[in-house]
Order: structure tokens, then sequence, then C-alpha cells
């Protein structure tokens, strides 16, 4: 097993997750602590809800030994409100220096909506998007298909950001989980394939709310390998957090990856 490949989970701080990966009576501020003596890095979910601040990144490196590094989600007013002001984007990227500076950032994820399709417009708010984060290493994940053409490749290659392989429901519309490098950088984030409760659900949670097999686990074994030997770095993402199942298919894979 390569350590250029990286598995975790999608965020961390989930109270289900008591008394089955944390111990029963942790408090929430000692999370990251005990999180990342097990996992090498996570995905900062907070910071698409609203604006970070470079105080908290300082907080939670402190909590974490050096190697760890954070994936940052852009933020939610960047990528599903159309707000690349100065103001904005100034206020975010201050936010991450602290990251940066001390070479704790894995990259910023940028995820778009269902509704952010495949079309010139779309096409320029990502070169815009590129253009005013400067030299932040970026991966993108796209929720629709159309997206998946060799134009759109092209594009990520030349503004140097990840595409960020997924693998979710087969449901039309959505991406097939392929296997795609445009950069230094590889990312495939595991969403679950729940179709059931994709769409149908009355808590977002529902929607994440999967345990893979490891059948399914295995299948990506040689797309993760084959995605390794095309980049420098490979991060690796379990959303399927409900119930701590993130946790075990995160140690299920890496369990396969040593081993197939």
């Amino acid at each position: 097993m390569t350590k250029l490949i990286l598995i975790a989970t999608s965020g961390y701080a989930y109270k289900d997750w008591k008394g089955k990966f944390y111990p029963e009576d942790i408090k929430e501020k000692d999370m990251l602590a005990f999180y990342s003596k097990v996992f090498p890095f996570t995905e900062v979910n907070s910071s698409y809800y609203s604006m970070p601040s470079s105080y908290m990144f300082y907080h939670m490196m402190k909590k974490t030994p050096e190697g760890f590094v954070f994936v940052v989600k852009a933020f939610g007013g960047m990528t599903h409100g159309g707000d690349l002001s100065d103001s904005t984007v100034d206020k975010f990227k201050e936010a991450i220096k602290p990251l940066a500076d001390e070479k704790r950032l894995g990259c910023v994820l940028l995820q778009f909506p269902y509704s952010f399709h495949n079309n010139e417009k779309n096409r320029d708010y990502l070169k815009k998007f590129r253009d005013r984060m400067g030299d932040l290493p970026l991966a993108v994940e796209f929720r629709t298909v159309d997206w998946l053409t060799l134009d759109s490749i092209k594009l990520l290659r030349e503004n140097k950001m990840a595409f960020v392989c997924v693998d979710e429901p087969p449901i039309k519309g959505l991406l097939p989980p392929v296997v795609v490098a445009t950069g230094p950088i590889g990312y495939i984030r595991f969403h679950g394939r729940n179709s059931r409760k994709w769409y149908a659900h009355e808590k977002s949670y529902e929607r994440y709310d999967y345990l893979y097999s490891e059948q399914e686990l295995s299948e990506w074994v040689p797309k993760i390998r084959e995605l390794s030997h095309k980049t420098e770095l490979v991060f690796i993402a379990m959303n399927n957090h409900f119930n701590a199942q993130a946790v075990i298919n995160a140690k299920q894979l890496l369990s396969l990856l040593e081993t197939l």
C-alpha cells in the first residue's frame, strides 16, 4: 500500500459515531484529536455552510499531528451562489492561509450543484474560479453526467483542477464510477448507493445511509491503482457517514488495497 493513497472520511464531528468509533463519553471538541490518530486527513464540511476563519483552522491544526492534512470544501456562496466577488474570495483565501502556509492543505474541494450543467457560462465560471484562487490546489466535483466529456477533462487539465471521481447510485443523470486524472491530485468520493433514498428523503443523512460490501469496494481496487499511477497523491473520502459506516468502509478499503 503506497503512502500516496490517503483514505479517510468526509467530516468527523458526528454524534452518531459515539460508541461506534468514538468513545461514548467523548466531547465534540475532542473528536478531531481522536480521529487524527486513525486517519491521515479529513474533509472539512462546515466551510461550505458558513465562511470559515483562520482562527478555526489554526486550532484544528493544533489538535492534529504534523502530517495530518485538511481538504476544505469551498464556501457554498462560491459554488452554489455564483459569488466570486473580491470580498468573498479574499475572506476564504485568508481563512485557509494557515493551512496553506504550513503545507497542511490537501486541496480545496469545489462541490457544484446538480443545476450546474456543462455549458459555456459554467465553463467560464470554472476558469474564473481558478483565476481567483491563484495557485491553490483545487478539486472539482460535478453532479451531472454531462460534464463527462473530453472537452471538460481538457478544461480541468488546462486549469490544473482535479476531477473528483465518485461512487454513487446508478441513477440516470448522475456520474458513473469512472476514473479520470486531470492533474497531480487524484480524488475519489464514495457517497453510497442508496438509490431509494437519494432523492426521497426527509433528512439529508438518509441519502448517505449505506454500507458497502467487500465485493463492491474490491471493484474499486484496480481503479484506485490506475489513478495512483497517473497522479502524485490520491485522496479517497467515504461520505456514507451515517452510523459510522464511512469508518467501517474506509478501514475495509485500506485492508483491500494492502492485500489484493
